[in-house]
């Protein structure tokens, strides 16, 4: 099964469209958005896209009550987990948390296949040791909303257990452009 995983969308509804999109277009069947969504406008977008979305608040709420409302019309599509989201996809157990200290203690617990984060607005994958003497898989996709670091997203493969970063090329032209507008570096 193929999951897009992104985070960090803060009211940037068409990059995260844009993202999703490209991920259903690829195989995906579901999304885990790390948090940071801010307005539940940001994933109205989705419903058009049809894949269920898995979503958590992160340390940027916005507005809790809209989103309760989005998910409760989205006719099952977008599911919002609160804090943390614990969720089967494909046979895998997956987290998904916003902060990047608190995936890493889920992941030690040696109790999920892959634990989801966003925050720092930087995209990587690896592995961390648990308890169990094994290794869980950590995974922040970035910002999908290309803020103070390239537009990014993840493909994951849960099957194999397989990670790719993409990044959404035009939204980067569009941020440095309106950077260079302002006179910015």
């Amino acid at each position: 099964m193929l999951v897009a995983i992104v985070s960090d969308s803060h009211d940037r509804a068409e990059p995260l469209a844009s993202a999703v999109a490209a991920a259903r277009d690829a195989g995906a069947e579901a999304v885990v958005h790390c948090g940071d969504v801010i307005g539940a406008h940001t994933l109205r977008p989705l419903l058009a896209i049809g894949l269920p979305v898995h979503v958590v608040h992160g340390n940027n709420l916005g507005d809790s009550q809209a989103m309760w409302r989005l998910c409760a019309g989205s006719s099952g599509l977008i599911h919002y987990h609160g804090q943390d989201a614990e969720v089967s996809l494909g046979g895998r157990r997956l987290l998904a948390t916003h902060l990047p200290k608190h995936a890493r203690a889920f992941a030690c617990t040696g109790e999920f296949d892959l634990v989801c984060c966003g925050h720092d607005h930087r995209a990587y994958v690896e592995q961390v040791a648990n308890v169990a003497g094994t290794r869980t898989w950590l995974a922040n996709p970035g910002t999908v909303a290309g803020l103070a670091a390239p537009a990014t997203w993840i493909l994951a493969d849960l099957r194999e257990m397989r990670f790719d970063i993409h990044t959404l090329q035009a939204i980067e032209a569009s941020v440095d452009s309106e950077a260079s507008h302002r006179g910015s570096p």
